[in-house]
């Protein structure tokens, strides 16, 4: 299991945090999502045998979020 917290902008409420952690937790291979909207960090916790980073960044620009940088852990 692998954690990788993405650093992105456009996260300006707990409405955004509650969408990205509903549509990321049900994601392959993701075991848990939370979202820290005044950070402006999402943090992803998952399988690196079923998904992978590239794939959740992905999602998060097409929900219209600009990922800045990640890292993983």
């Amino acid at each position: 299991m692998k954690t990788i917290t993405f650093q992105v902008d456009g996260l300006t409420c707990p409405s955004c945090a509650q969408h990205i952690e509903k549509v990321m937790t049900g994601q392959k291979g993701v075991q848990e999502t939370k979202v820290l909207y005044n950070a402006q960090k999402v943090k992803i916790s998952f399988d690196e045998t079923v998904g992978n980073s590239s794939e959740y960044e992905e999602i998060l620009n097409k929900l219209g979020y600009d990922v800045k940088s990640q890292k993983i852990a």
